[in-house]
């Protein structure tokens, strides 16, 4: 890439080299310092996945002991988690694109937004060391549930401090998104003329900004309960376990939003453009947004169905659950609809898209299994949630994240990638990540427990297959990555509006200047007019 693309995101000039991003309050940069950290963070849980994939083709001990097993499965998820999904869209793809969208020419707070990056590096750095120090790695899988993690002699401690980090990170985040929106949207830019995507993270802001505290809060009782046993969640000591689990779904369900609907958002960027369609339902969409961010403040519980709840409780949080399928189901209806007698172009970003809508259903009719009162006694705790929990979050999230890097990679880079490896990468992800997780449905409905080193001899066929899925799976990540670290310095030279998108990050320069726009722009219609 040559040096004047480098510097398409403007400092003052009082810092050189690397100083000069991570010292940097342009939004652009900080995005991009985002999604270079994430992804960073993304390869190695991918690995410790696939680690855990070759150690369960047998049954027995193959490539490590059962402790050993624990320790990297309580890794991989807390960084594809906490790491990766969460902040993904909204921290990368969020920072750079929703000043672009509204008008703008910087988020609401520069500052705050540099520093929601150094907390995200610190919570990282944190959990890194966390992995040497103390005992080791955590070894109670990503939600800390107690009492195990006050009784394991692993360093949960500092792990679940550097997760308290990140909450900090992810709230500063929040605040910044809904107060931009609010604030400094272009003139003639109304609510209903916001792109989805902005509606999207303005729904998913006030989810960081209301329910991320309550985690914070959690993790600084748990670090308490370790470090003084003062007997909050220890039953041993008149400690209530399952106040610890109200605590941490309170927070963790409206979590599955955050991820969750800025992918929705990325969707309903894409499909217009490449159907060449103004979008069906643009308001249902929007107020479906607000919707699911709502409900899925109320919907907690059915992560404990066994736990002991009163029937009436679980009547109630089952009821609330198939309600919050309600407002998912009106957009997947109205991407169709979208798409239906449109001018298709499928290229890369709409087959990640479709992809995403496939996957994305298949989590969520699974997940009203889980949520009907009469299969969750039989499923919970198996193999099945496992598959379903994967489906809504890699299938879901995760594909339109890589359907959003491929509409975007233009803009951002200035450059354009390789059609035929995009969808050559796209084709070797769907096949191998089915491959990967539909046999746990299988497993989970046979009896199959999840988070289990070992397992019975009669799932070991299933386990094969699934360990055979998830390298057909990383190498479409591989083929992937090579195709968009290449393009971004040997990539043919991208157009201001390779897609023919209406929305206004299209009517910038790729990569757009220091300042977002030439002129303030003034918005006179909808964000989604095609002839």
């Amino acid at each position: 890439m040559e040096n004047s693309e480098l510097n398409f995101y403007n400092t003052d000039g009082r810092y050189k080299g690397i100083f000069s991003w991570i010292l940097s309050t342009d939004h652009k940069r900080i995005g991009l310092l985002y999604l270079t950290a994430m992804f960073s963070f993304f390869l190695v849980a991918v690995t410790l996945g696939l680690l855990m994939r070759l150690e369960l083709i047998a049954p027995g001990e193959t490539i490590m002991t059962a402790p050993v097993y624990n320790a990297v499965f309580t890794v991989h998820g807390v960084i594809m988690i906490f790491l990766f999904i969460i902040p993904g869209i909204p921290a990368g793809l969020g920072n750079f694109f929703l000043p672009l969208q509204i008008g703008a020419q910087d988020v609401a707070f520069p500052r705050i937004n540099l520093m929601s990056w150094w907390f995200y590096m610190s919570g990282a750095m944190v959990i890194l060391i966390s992995l040497f120090t103390g005992g080791g790695a955590p070894d109670t899988g990503w939600t800390f549930y107690v009492p195990y993690s006050l009784k394991t002699g692993t360093n949960v401690t500092l792990a679940v401090f550097g997760v308290f980090l990140l909450g900090i990170s992810s709230t500063m985040t929040g605040i910044n998104f809904v107060t931009t929106i609010h604030r400094l949207r272009a003139p003639g830019m109304k609510w209903f003329r916001m792109p989805l995507f902005s509606w999207a993270l303005y729904a998913t802001g006030w989810v960081q900004i209301l329910a991320t505290p309550v985690l914070g809060l959690t993790l600084l009782l748990l670090i308490l309960e370790r470090l003084f046993n003062i007997g909050l969640f220890d039953p041993s000591r008149g400690g209530d376990p399952l106040l610890f689990e109200h605590l941490f779904w309170i927070y963790s369900h409206p979590a599955v939003y955050i991820m969750i609907l800025p992918a929705m958002g990325v969707v309903s960027e894409i499909i217009p453009v490449f159907a060449r369609r103004t979008i069906f339902g643009y308001k249902m969409i929007a107020f479906s947004s607000i919707a699911i961010a709502f409900v899925g403040y109320l919907v907690w519980g059915h992560h404990m169905f066994t736990s002991g709840m009163s029937d009436i409780s679980r009547i109630v949080f089952s009821f609330l659950t198939f309600i919050v399928a309600v407002p998912s189901g009106i957009k997947v209806f109205n991407w169709v609809s979208s798409m239906y007698k449109g001018s298709i172009d499928l290229k890369s970003p709409l087959l990640f898209t479709v992809a995403f809508i496939f996957l994305f259903s298949i989590g969520g009719i699974t997940g009203l299994v889980n949520g009907a009162l009469a299969t969750n006694i039989h499923v919970h705790g198996t193999y099945f949630i496992v598959a379903h929990f994967h489906y809504t979050m890699f299938g879901g999230t995760a594909f339109a994240f890589f359907a959003a890097l491929h509409y975007w990679f233009p803009k951002m880079f200035g450059r354009m990638y390789r059609e035929r490896l995009a969808k050559t990468a796209c084709i070797f992800l769907f096949i191998g990540f089915n491959v990967l997780y539909f046999p746990m449905f299988i497993l989970g409905w046979e009896g199959m427990p999840r988070r289990y080193y070992d397992y019975l001899p009669e799932f070991q066929s299933l386990q094969v297959i699934s360990t055979i899925g998830s390298w057909i799976l990383v190498a479409g990540i591989v083929i992937m990555f090579y195709n968009l670290i290449r393009s971004v310095f040997r990539g043919e030279k991208a157009g201001n509006n390779p897609w023919g998108g209406s929305t206004l990050e299209w009517t910038t320069s790729s990569p757009p200047p220091a300042e977002n726009f030439e002129e303030v722009p003034v918005v006179t219609g909808g964000p989604y007019r095609f002839r």
